[in-house]
């Protein structure tokens, strides 16, 4: 029996650019109270869209996703659309709960939990996908770490327990309305119950 193969998607040097990009512009900063540089994040969400078949912007967008949220607001922005495109950036802009240039300055957790979730029920299926892969990657990263660590691991975070379950039960019924691919529900389904535990 021979395996039926189906040409693949090449990336190009544009990915190559957002991943040198979104190193430097996260290079000095870690996961949330471990070690881990945070560049395994955004990898780790290029790498569930592109298993989930996303295109090399989707991809891109994935790189550079948390990069205004975290790394200076709108001026990030207009230089992830002047180098990477409108569509990259749109994604990217969809991504982002807070644009603020300081990321002291950002408004409460819920309210702009909330906010980002009203904005979701709007999207198209770039941002979803985008935000799904984003979510499934914090999802089984709190997942494994409650079985390694426990409870104590919840004190790292900017709410409770109960309140970052809410965000992504809500989540997961939103990617499940929108009809996303099970590569991505599946396992964010598996990692929330893990979660709960």
């Amino acid at each position: 029996m021979t395996e039926s193969h189906t040409s693949h998607m090449v990336l190009s040097a544009r990915f190559t650019d957002a991943l040198l990009y979104a190193i430097s512009a996260h290079g000095e900063q870690s996961r949330k109270s471990t070690s881990i540089p945070y560049i395994s994040h955004p990898l780790g969400v290029a790498s569930i869209i592109l298993e989930a078949m996303g295109d090399e912007d989707q991809a891109i967008a994935g790189l550079l996703h948390d990069v205004p949220e975290d790394c200076g607001g709108e001026p990030r922005l207009a230089e992830i659309k002047e180098l990477f495109g409108d569509r990259v950036e749109s994604i990217v802009r969809g991504c982002s709960d807070s644009l603020t240039e300081n990321p002291e300055e950002k408004a409460p957790w819920r309210d702009r939990k909330e906010a980002h979730l009203a904005h979701l029920h709007s999207a198209d299926l770039d941002l979803l996908l985008v935000t799904a892969a984003d979510k499934l990657h914090n999802a089984r990263s709190i997942a494994t770490d409650c079985q390694t660590f426990g409870d104590r691991i919840w004190d790292r975070f900017n709410s409770d327990k109960e309140s970052i379950i809410w965000y992504y039960e809500s989540m997961l019924g939103l990617f499940e309305s929108a009809g996303l691919t099970p590569a991505i529900i599946n396992p964010l389904r598996l990692a929330i119950g893990v979660m709960k535990a």
